[in-house]
């Protein structure tokens, strides 16, 4: 089908030119960058591409949300890599073990190049919904996009507050959402894949499981791969006694009210 092949050719590309920036730039955090935006607006471009029965209307919904959520967690990220004082210590323990951003660390970056893939057929299969007219289902999807992109924006706002403040040199956040979720920023990048089900799946509609595969994706990335796993070994090797008390208090990643200190 033509609309995954554009998905596939544009996230190969997209996550090519993310190694070539990460590589001039001796930054890997302009490769979240780019794969937060490229995803949004490559899933947006599939949301609107022509489909047999497919209403518009639930098309154009679905193509603002998930590019509202990608342009805001590119820019984002890309100002936050911008003004940081050193490289991402993520990839630079990824770019030590590679030897550098070569092309064993650009084959890495076109298993990115894969994720992307699977959340386009999501957002591309909640899309062509061919229901005429938008109805209860698209507005639950759109009030679980706005708010993940909210809770997301509110959470990361409240990091940078307290990294502003020199005070907080070596604690741990754990004010407002980080004292319910040790990573309630990456809790609501999982609550957006969770609207194209509710937009979409049906048991008795094929097409509709392709809803499915882009929540279970990321949950097990941010909590088993790239997300959760990398930041608590980084936290437990910068703070370890600060950060050792904050997990036996505050939930791993579900926000749920704290333990009494």
């Amino acid at each position: 089908m033509l609309v995954l092949l554009f998905a596939a050719v544009a996230s190969v590309a997209a996550m090519s030119a993310a190694w070539a920036v990460a590589r001039a730039a001796g930054d890997g955090g302009w490769v979240d960058a780019i794969w937060a935006l490229s995803a949004g607006l490559i899933a947006a471009a599939a949301a609107l591409w022509p489909a047999p029965d497919a209403v518009f209307s639930r098309q154009a919904l679905a193509a603002t949300l998930i590019a509202l959520w990608g342009v805001r967690l590119g820019a984002y990220l890309a100002w936050r890599t911008a003004a940081a004082e050193r490289p991402d210590p993520r990839y630079e323990r990824l770019k030590a073990e590679w030897g550098g951003w070569n092309a064993k660390a650009w084959r890495f970056l076109m298993i990115q190049a894969a994720t992307v893939v699977v959340l386009v057929l999501a957002v591309r299969a909640a899309a062509v919904r061919p229901d005429p007219g938008l109805d209860v289902r698209d507005a639950l999807a759109a009030a679980i996009v706005l708010l993940a992109i909210g809770g997301e924006a509110l959470a990361d706002r409240q990091m940078a507050a307290f990294r502003r403040d020199p005070r907080n040199r070596g604690k741990v956040a754990d004010r407002g959402l980080w004292g319910w979720s040790r990573h309630p920023n990456y809790f609501f990048e999982w609550l957006v894949w969770l609207a194209w089900p509710a937009m979409a799946f049906d048991p008795a509609v094929p097409a509709s499981w392709l809803t499915l595969p882009a929540a279970l994706m990321m949950w097990w990335l941010l909590n088993h791969v790239s997300g959760v796993p990398m930041l608590e070994a980084e936290m437990l090797r910068s703070r370890p006694e600060a950060y050792r008390a904050y997990q036996a208090r505050v939930s791993r990643f579900f926000p749920l009210p704290p333990k009494p200190r």
